[in-house]
């Protein structure tokens, strides 16, 4: 730059947010002092978060003092807020109270404008009492079990898409959600699928209509077990979320260990929902505001809230949840639907079964374990053409534009 002025060679220097960098660094290992690396404005949008501050107006390289130095690291109230929300790599301050704007945010949300009304059905000749959230008016039934440590609530986002078409049912499994039961640790998978046979009996008497069983995960293996006793005629369907023997049988060695590691205890249930979402377990933070609050029960003694399902205590049936469960899921004699969250997820039977035709597969991008909580509307639509391409129901049920898809 020999052309240019004294000044101009002034703002080359410090204009330059590089420069002033280099110089902020220079001026830092002449006082032996480690400062955290400014970026540039040009760099700053692709850091997570931005450890220091680049003022305004920069200062001279004479007036860099050990005071000036520490008062760029300082935030104002504001940038505290939004280091709160993005941590810094570099900083190891502890995490402060949720702000009332994070409280609002994992607020839970009513049913209600989802679910069309909720019921308690009780098993005759039983204290069993199982409680289930109902909407739509026509159609077959969709009914939907949901996995374990989950409730009902799973499938609120979904089934206030799928009730435009048809109905659904969506039940508290024993020792879950709402329903009460003489025994709730007892989540033997014989138990859970006569509970299913029980309610919809005492619902529909010896007249059900045309049914479709969901299940997720737990729920899937209960929906399997159920349409392969054959006991009732009217299940037309079979949809199992995310849930594979091959997958899941490895899975139990690490089941205790995974529950273990959860957190157990929330100040506020707006803790346990955001926990949800940011610990990975659920992907749609609406899904989770209306689902999580019904997993949730309040300890009195710790004044706090827990899991209002002890998973981990009913470790002796985990087995017999998934065993076998590939071939009585290929030798139920209904339309199946299986939707994955992964393509590696497929074991030695099903991969033959696919390829033979047996059963439809449709793996779901963009999702979690939880599919009809992460992707609904996705979900939804998955259901409903199956519904349709397999006429369930008194006259099928008709989604014009999902069937010009699957011409």
């Amino acid at each position: 730059v020999h052309g240019n002025t004294k000044a101009q060679r002034s703002r080359t220097q410090l204009g330059d947010p590089r420069a002033f960098t280099l110089l902020v660094l220079l001026s830092a290992s002449r006082r032996n002092t480690i400062l955290p690396l400014l970026p540039s404005p040009l760099s700053s949008s692709r850091l997570l978060a931005v450890p220091a501050r680049i003022p305004s107006t920069a200062p001279s390289a004479e007036s860099m003092e050990p005071s000036d130095l520490e008062a760029l690291a300082e935030e104002t109230p504001e940038e505290q807020g939004q280091s709160q929300r993005s941590p810094s790599a570099f900083s190891s301050a502890p995490p402060r109270p949720a702000s009332q704007s994070s409280l609002k945010k994992y607020a839970p949300l009513d049913w209600l404008g989802f679910f069309d009304e909720e019921v308690d059905i009780t098993i005759p000749g039983k204290n069993d009492v199982f409680h289930v959230y109902k909407a739509g008016s026509e159609g077959p039934v969709v009914f939907c079990l949901h996995g374990g440590g989950y409730s009902g609530l799973s499938f609120a986002l979904s089934a206030s898409k799928i009730k435009e078409k048809a109905r659904v049912v969506a039940m508290d499994l024993r020792g879950h959600g709402k329903s009460t039961t003489d025994n709730d640790l007892d989540l033997s998978i014989e138990t859970l699928s006569n509970d299913v046979l029980e309610f919809l009996k005492a619902m529909y008497g010896d007249s059900p209509p045309a049914i479709v069983l969901v299940g997720h995960s737990m729920g899937g293996s209960v929906a399997v077990h159920v349409a392969a006793k054959k006991t009732i005629s009217k299940i037309c369907g079979l949809v199992v979320v995310d849930v594979v023997e091959g997958t899941a049988m490895a899975s139990l060695i690490h089941m205790q260990k995974i529950l273990a590691n959860r957190m157990q205890h929330f100040h506020t249930i707006e803790k346990a929902v955001e926990w949800s979402v940011k610990g990975g377990s659920l992907r749609n933070v609406e899904s989770a505001r209306l689902s999580v609050p019904s997993t949730l029960k309040y300890d009195e003694s710790k004044q706090c809230y827990t899991y209002r399902t002890l998973l981990e205590e009913t470790e002796q049936y985990w087995k017999g949840w998934y065993e076998g469960l590939s071939e009585k899921f290929l030798s139920c004699p209904v339309p199946k639907l299986l939707l994955l969250a992964g393509t590696d997820r497929l074991d030695r039977p099903l991969t033959i079964g696919q390829m033979q035709g047996k059963f439809q597969m449709v793996v779901v991008r963009n999702s979690g374990h939880a599919i009809q909580e992460d992707v609904p509307e996705e979900f939804a639509s998955l259901v409903l053409n199956f519904v349709s391409r397999n006429r369930i129901g008194p006259n099928g049920v008709e989604i014009p534009v999902l069937r010009r898809q699957g011409n």
